[in-house]
């Protein structure tokens, strides 16, 4: 079932015509019984009547009658001489001498015949009506009572639509309002003088909204006290790890892992930071027009001392390019990606960055010369945590799995599309992000 609307009017509108067919149905052998009944009731009539009639006729000497059309008599006597008939009558007895009706067929139709045994004149009448005229003419009063039924069903099926469009418009308003709800609005939904059928929903809804506000501000409380609470040991063990340098300068080799593990936990809770807060459902976009070129530009120069220190070589290529984003997550997607090409890619390696534009979009492109990724593994990357070679990567570079997770948020949260490949250079990694025309 597709469609409540749907379902409703064809239901609804299949039992009435059910009901009409059946008792049409109905109808329509109980007036053929009743229309038989009548015409035999005015047969019988006709026989008497001409049988009175004749009576007379022979008591003043007048001669009988002869006639032919739909009906045709005959007049016999008792000892089996015909003595009139209708032209179109046969030469025989168009039915047993017995009195009461007979079905009998005779020059090429089917009649209906009443006998009726006159003592006075000693005589037989028969009496026939074609039986094809008698049906013809009452289907003929059947259907045309049973026409404006049937060609009533359309106007029934509009009636049945617009009552139900109208009994459903509270659905409808519950619909428009979740549709049009925001990711960020969690306040509850009002409907005016709902139908005690859509107030569990909409009550259900409601608590449904609640229980997510709250625990949304539980994970707003989380990441607070997170940012607070990791920060801090992290800057202790900073200040103690750089005393411990200055107090042993030789045995700086003997700190390193130390130092690389302080840094690795840094980074992990910065991460951890950053995914929540640019997750679309919670992060408040402050959408303006920026030009991608200069955020591209920026962000290289906030980062060009870690090329710098690997003798990489990046380079920047494209045109200006305008779009309406969030400053502060374009720029996280920035670092990100600057930041994997500058892990994953080897010592006094190229980096390419480009911005251009096309008819429908405008294409930011970053091509690392690293080791680049199974294309089978291109979807898995995007997951939290996630990293290559059983989730636990083996170079030495920092990393925790979370990097393209924040990137495919910031992408969501502009309706762009992400999309990897293989990088220009001999090996490496081209990821490509696709920001619609006017977003």
């Amino acid at each position: 079932m597709t469609s409540i609307r749907f379902y409703l009017i064809a239901v609804t509108l299949a039992c009435i015509t059910l009901v009409d067919f059946v008792s049409a149905i109905h109808g329509y052998h109980s007036s053929m019984a009743a229309a038989e009944q009548l015409f035999d009731t005015q047969l019988t009539e006709m026989t008497k009547m001409a049988a009175t009639a004749r009576t007379a006729h022979h008591k003043e000497g007048l001669p009988r009658p002869r006639h032919d059309g739909l009906t045709a008599f005959q007049i016999w006597r008792e000892e089996g001489v015909l003595i009139s008939h209708s032209a179109n009558a046969p030469e025989a007895p168009m039915a047993p001498f017995v009195n009461g009706f007979h079905d009998r067929n005779f020059g090429g139709y089917r009649w209906r015949v009443y006998a009726h045994h006159e003592q006075a004149l000693q005589e037989w009448s028969f009496i026939a009506e074609r039986s094809d005229v008698r049906y013809e003419l009452a289907e003929k009063v059947i259907l045309e009572s049973v026409f404006p039924v049937i060609l009533g069903l359309p106007l029934v099926a509009i009636m049945i639509g617009v009552i139900v469009t109208l009994g459903m418009k509270h659905l409808g308003q519950l619909s428009g309002q979740l549709c049009n709800k925001a990711a960020d609005d969690l306040t509850p939904i009002t409907l005016e003088k709902p139908p005690k059928e859509i107030r569990p929903l909409l009550k259900a809804i409601n608590g449904l909204l609640q229980r997510l506000e709250a625990s949304f501000l539980r994970e707003k409380h989380f990441a607070g006290d997170a940012a607070h609470e990791l920060r801090t040991p992290i800057s202790v063990l900073k200040v103690q790890l750089y005393n411990l340098k200055t107090e042993w300068p030789g045995q700086l080799n003997a700190l390193k892992p130390l130092e690389k593990s302080i840094h690795r936990m840094n980074h992990l809770v910065e991460q951890i930071l950053s995914l929540y807060r640019t997750a679309p459902d919670q992060y408040m976009a402050k959408f303006e027009p920026l030009e991608l070129m200069a955020l591209a530009q920026s962000a290289i120069a906030a980062c060009y001392h870690l090329f710098d220190d690997k003798q990489q070589n990046i380079k920047l290529v494209g045109c200006t390019c305008r779009l309406t984003g969030d400053r502060f997550a374009l720029e996280t997607l920035l670092q990100n990606l600057l930041a994997n090409a500058n892990k994953y890619s080897p010592e006094a390696s190229e980096i390419l960055v480009s911005v251009n534009n096309t008819p429908d979009a405008v294409i930011l492109q970053i091509e690392d010369s690293g080791p680049g990724i199974p294309e089978d593994k291109y979807q898995r990357v995007f997951e939290r945590f996630y990293r290559l070679n059983d989730d636990r990567h083996k170079s030495s570079a920092v990393g925790c799995g979370l990097g393209l997770a924040i990137v495919q948020h910031i992408v969501e949260l502009h309706g762009a599309s992400i999309n990897l490949g293989r990088s220009c250079f001999n090996s490496g990694l081209r990821v490509a992000v696709r920001f619609p025309q006017g977003q």
